[in-house]
Parts: C-alpha cells; structure tokens; sequence
C-alpha cells in the first residue's frame, strides 16, 4: 500500500555549488521536481510510503534518475519507461541547471526540458482506477506538470477526477513557471488550466497564486493574506485547506519565512514566524512546506500543527543543497519547538 502518490516530471539538476553556470567546471547532480519533491519529502522525513508516476527515456540518463529516485526511498513501479531513439529526438530526460545565488546575486535557473518524455503522456496513458485501488490515501500534483504540455493537463485532469472516485485526498499546487506558458497563452491560460484542476482538489498548496487576475498578478502583504485566502476560497467553494507560504526576500541569504491557511472549520490560520531565516538554497522549500502539510493533515493534528510541519521542514529544506529536503522529523520538531518558546517569549 502506498500513502501519497504524486504526479510530475522527475529531471536532473546541476549544481555548481557556489560557482556560476557560466564558469562551472563541475557540477554536482540531484533529481527534483515540483511534484515529486513533495513525496520524496514525504518519504525521508516524515517516513510514508510514496510513489511518483512519471516517465523517463529508458537510457543512462533516464537511470540515473531511477537511481536517484530509488535513492530517496520512493517507488519507482509506476514510471513508464519510453524508448531511446539514442538522440532524443523523440523524447528525452530532462536538466535543470541551478545556481542557489548569494547575497545581492539571485537564484538563477536555466531548464532544458523540452519534448520530455513526460510531457508526452496522454489521458488514458496511465490505469489510474488500479492505481488508486490499491489503497492510495492521498494524490499530490500540480501546475509545473499541468504546464508542460497541452496533453498533460487532460493527464492531471483525469488522474485527480479518478483519485476523487476511489476516495482519495487530492491536492493541487498551482506553481506558475513563465518559461512553460511562453508562446501558449501565457500567464491567462495558466490561471485558467490552474483553476480547472483546482476544482477537483481538496487541498490547494500555494494558494495565494490563484489570487488576482493571474499567477503572481498581486503581491500581497501579511495583513491582506486573510481576504486573499478568502477570495480563493470563493473560486474553490469544495475546497476544504488553503494553504501558502509566506516569503520576504531581504537577499538570497536572508529570507523571512511564514505561511498561512484557511478552513471553513478553523478560519485563517498563521503559522510559525521565522524571520532572518539563513539560506543555503531555496529551491524546493515550498515542496518541503507542501509535505509536512501533507503529512500533518495525514496524521489528523489539526490544521495548525499541520501548517507548522509544513512551515518547519520548508525552513529545514533551504538548509541544504539540492532541491529535496535532507531534514529527519526530530529536526522539525524541534524546530517547532523553539519557533512555539520563541514566540511565548
């Protein structure tokens, strides 16, 4: 049986570690990806079992990837595996090269991910009725694979529509990459394929993107997060939790970091302040967020305690190197901990 099932591309990164992309003479390699950061979290933190369901050009790179998937602890049995035409002209695997930025010197990422074979799975490709049969207690997936093509939004359609059928929780975070949308009606039909499938979730992570005319349209502060969240609230009238994370970015060293959530039973909910939070690398901190949520909400703590593990193991994530979260549950505990006596004080 298997707890959490996401649905998302898995490529490889490229770190240079403290170098620049345009300089590096090596580079240091770890998978990642929006979705299958969270269940890889999942997974190594919070110790549930997970699966991710993608697909990989079945060549050394592909395998790479299996391995470093496998490494992670999470299932790797529902990948679909596409053939090597030995050029990628086909399909490929993958890249993205990331610099973690310092100071007054910003992250900076630059993604090869065209004609992946991922972004070339299509409605029907994918038996979801066996795959949420088999006691699946939770669906993850979000708008960076709803981005990838026009084909993978019927995918991520008809997964969570199948997941709501078997009783499943289904959760949805509508992460907006410009890149993906340029050239197919941009930010617009974003917004629009994000509210489509937001419908069919639960549980809507990176709530505040949905806020505004289209992703990232409004900037908004700490006191106008509760009319937000409510305003989302009334486009997402079956959604049960509204959740986000809540950044100020004084320099890619130094973030202030918070979240946020919304029930029809608990109202607006905050979660631990951390300011001058000290970063190594942000990358993923929201997918870390979007798993102790997850694994919150799982273990029925009630949402605030849920936004405190999500709002911990995201700060434990920017940590460290790479996109996937390296903290163990004694360290986000803790971590609450010390935010709760903090606070108190």
């Amino acid at each position: 049986m298997i707890d959490v099932v996401a649905l998302g591309e898995v490529m490889l990164r490229f770190d240079p570690g403290e170098g620049r992309i345009r300089t590096a003479r090596s580079f240091q390699v770890w998978e990642g990806g929006g979705e299958y950061n969270v269940v890889r979290g999942l997974r190594r933190c919070f110790g549930m079992r997970t699966a991710v369901v993608t697909a990989l050009v079945d060549n050394a790179v592909g395998r790479l990837v299996e391995d470093l998937i496998l490494q992670g602890g999470v299932d790797t049995s529902l990948i679909r595996w596409a053939s090597d035409d030995g050029i990628g002209r086909t399909a490929r695997n993958g890249l993205n090269f990331v610099e973690r930025g310092y100071g007054i010197r910003g992250a900076l990422g630059v993604s090869d991910r065209a004609h992946t074979a991922v972004s070339q799975l299509r409605k029907g490709d994918v038996d979801w009725d066996a795959v949420f049969s088999a006691g699946v207690r939770w669906f993850h997936t979000g708008g960076v694979f709803a981005g990838l093509s026009d084909t993978t939004v019927d995918v991520a359609d008809e997964a969570m529509a199948a997941a709501r059928r078997h009783g499943v929780t289904v959760s949805y975070d509508p992460n907006y990459r410009p890149s993906l949308w340029a050239g197919r009606g941009g930010a617009d039909a974003a917004r629009g394929v994000d509210l489509r499938l937001a419908r069919h979730a639960d549980v809507v992570v990176g709530a505040l993107g949905l806020a505004g005319t289209y992703p990232g349209d409004v900037r908004v502060s700490a006191d106008e997060v509760p009319d937000a969240l409510a305003s989302v609230a009334v486009l997402l009238p079956d959604a049960k939790v509204l959740a986000t994370t809540l950044r100020e970015v004084p320099s890619a060293g130094v973030n202030d970091w918070s979240s946020a959530a919304w029930s029809a039973e608990t109202g607006f909910v905050t979660g631990p302040r951390m300011p001058g939070l000290q970063v190594l690398d942000r990358i993923g901190s929201g997918d870390g967020f979007a798993a102790g949520l997850i694994h919150g909400l799982l273990s029925d703590v009630g949402l605030e305690r849920a936004l405190a593990y999500g709002t911990a193991h995201g700060a434990l994530t920017m940590t460290t190197p790479g996109d996937v979260s390296m903290a163990s549950l004694a360290e986000v505990e803790a971590l609450i901990a010390g935010a709760s006596a903090h606070v108190r004080r």
